[in-house]
């Protein structure tokens, strides 16, 4: 009994006290919930007028959902702190710890935040979409995947090439299927003895003939160069995407059988040595 009664009496400073407290934070802890409350059906309201405009400008449904999410996230941290801040706690040390954990983390994940960062730019500029057909990094193939960290393609032999976006989005990238239509330029050479004329007019023949050969821009064959051992003639034409590498090797198939019917040869490297005969001395 005699240790109760100062705790008792050291209870009754407590109390008065806790209940001082208690009043004094009231109102701040009441604001404190009303803007957390607020703030998460603003948040929500931000999230679908957020999605809406990205909806409307045609960004890519991954996309989409990534940039919500990260907004989504940024918006509820920043309200956090907010709520924290109203109910007086000193928020610079806590903004401090988070920078810091921030850059451990940055600099620890340096290689793929980099890749992150080229998703990011990929994803919201779009030089290339899911099935176009592209060269990046040394690599040809058709895009199977465009994620937020790698780009995965599929080249014609049917490799899987997984790229790293920091890489592709820094990096020369060639989109072949993106404007629909390519040029064909395609070199044929003849020989010095051959009728000029007639070869023109077999090329010309056979490309206005081929239906997958564009009419605008016209198909032109003309001489290209004269070569050491040939009259080198090119043909420039236009086609779509989709028929450019079936017309490419057809033709070169049906050039040379029409120029062995037609009598047009065409020649293999060669060199003509001339004999000097140097007179005997006597």
């Amino acid at each position: 009994m005699e240790q109760s009664i100062p705790e008792l009496m050291k209870l009754n400073d407590i109390l008065p006290q806790l209940q001082e407290q208690a009043i004094a934070y009231a109102p701040k802890i009441l604001l404190a919930l009303i803007t957390l409350f607020v703030g998460l059906r603003f948040i929500k309201i931000l999230d679908k007028a957020f999605n809406k405009i990205m909806v409307l400008k045609n960004y890519d449904a991954s996309l989409r959902s990534f940039l919500i999410s990260l907004f989504d996230l940024v918006s509820k941290v920043a309200l956090v702190i907010s709520v924290v801040s109203v109910i007086g706690v000193e928020t610079s040390s806590f903004l401090a710890i988070l920078g810091s954990a921030g850059l451990a983390v940055g600099l620890a994940l340096q290689g793929s935040l980099s890749n992150f960062a080229g998703g990011v730019m990929l994803l919201i500029f779009q030089p290339f979409r899911e099935g176009d057909y592209i060269q990046a990094q040394g690599f040809e193939g058709s895009v199977k995947e465009l994620t937020v960290f790698h780009t995965i393609i599929h080249t014609v032999d049917n490799k899987r090439v997984i790229l790293p976006n920091g890489a592709v989005a820094n990096g020369p990238i060639t989109n072949f299927t993106i404007t629909g239509t390519r040029r064909c330029d395609m070199m044929f050479g003849i020989g010095y003895g051959d009728d000029l004329k007639k070869a023109k007019e077999i090329l010309t023949g056979m490309i206005k003939a081929d239906k997958r050969v564009l009419s605008d821009p016209a198909p032109q064959v003309h001489v290209h160069s004269l070569g050491d051992s040939s009259v080198n003639l090119q043909i420039r034409v236009w086609t779509t995407t989709e028929d450019y590498w079936s017309f490419y090797f057809e033709t070169q198939e049906n050039v040379k059988l029409t120029f062995d019917e037609k009598g047009i040869s065409i020649p293999f490297p060669q060199r003509d040595l001339h004999i000097k005969q140097m007179p005997v001395q006597a």
